[in-house]
């Protein structure tokens, strides 16, 4: 295969060496307690909660220990009030919340979206892994959904890796056999695995996020640092110069016409209500939110997003 045909392969299509060449990024996106701020309206610091806690024993309870820490069970057996103590688990949680949904298998620059899905994911599992943390996912398309429980180490990172060039979505037949999913069950499935003190990273175009699937988000953040990255290609943001394209889905056809100065401001708008309301979503709810375009470097928009020192 020759350079331009392997571009062209590895801009719509996903493979484990490409993945896998990745893990050499790994360390320049730390995902360390502290280390992350979100890049928010008004630029303030938001650093992530850290690592979670774990039950390591109970004691008796002395004056100004937290009331909800009691320990009932214990308690009730010794008839002294008596308190959980809690450390700080060794390794934290990262899940990685992959949309593999038809309308990510596009793009007019760079990759599909579903592309830099995958390469975004691998690039925060090899950083998970290098610095010991377990790695987590919940590969997603309208009728299949792969959930891994979370491991630690190379070998976590290579099952994760190769669950998503496994996925059915990249076989080509992509039309929903039943109803299709607007995403809220797939971060249904999310909230049930991702313990309290997990680091989640959603990588999706966040199509059709309806009430359902956003209350959902907002619970999940309320335990969790929770990381929106919107991947967008350019032809979904602004419509192209002044002209008439002619446009195929593979079944249909029509023509673009894009002299109309107010459709194309109006489409504009479109995508920024869109990613405004969802950006407003994270600031809100004490989330971080990052805009990502297939024609970007993943790595590059990565630094930038969380916020990482120059010269890391």
């Amino acid at each position: 295969m020759n350079v331009r045909a392997q571009q062209v392969n590895e801009a719509v299509q996903i493979s484990v060496p490409a993945l896998v060449r990745l893990n050499r990024h790994g360390a320049s996106v730390p995902l360390r307690a502290g280390r992350i701020a979100a890049r928010q309206s008004g630029d303030y610091q938001s650093p992530f909660k850290g690592r979670g806690m774990e039950f390591d024993e109970s004691r008796p309870y002395q004056p100004g220990d937290d009331i909800r820490n009691i320990d009932w069970r214990v308690t009730a057996r010794t008839g002294r009030p008596h308190t959980k103590m809690f450390r700080e688990e060794r390794e934290r949680p990262v899940f990685l919340w992959v949309d593999f949904r038809g309308p990510m298998f596009f793009a007019t620059r760079g990759c599909y979206k579903s592309v830099l899905a995958a390469q975004l994911a691998s690039l925060l599992a090899w950083s998970a892994a290098q610095q010991g943390d377990r790695v987590g996912a919940v590969i997603f398309s309208e009728d299949e959904h792969h959930e891994i429980k979370p491991q630690r180490g190379k070998a976590a990172v290579l099952q994760f890796i190769r669950r998503m060039v496994e996925h059915p979505a990249w076989r080509g037949d992509r039309e929903p056999k039943g109803n299709g999913d607007s995403g809220g069950r797939a971060l249904a499935r999310l909230r049930r695995v991702a313990r309290p003190g997990s680091l989640v990273f959603l990588l999706s175009d966040f199509r059709d996020l309806d009430e359902r699937a956003e209350s959902q988000l907002v619970r999940l953040g309320r335990s969790t640092d929770l990381v929106m990255v919107m991947l967008h290609d350019p032809l979904e943001r602004d419509l192209p110069p002044p002209g008439q394209y002619p446009l195929s889905n593979g079944r249909d056809e029509f023509l673009l016409d894009t002299f109309n100065t107010a459709v194309v401001g109006r489409y504009r708008e479109r995508f920024v209500e869109r990613s405004g309301r969802l950006e407003l979503l994270a600031r809100r709810n004490g989330m971080h939110f990052i805009l990502c375009g297939t024609h970007e470097d993943p790595l590059a928009v990565l630094q930038a997003g969380l916020n990482v020192p120059r010269g890391r």
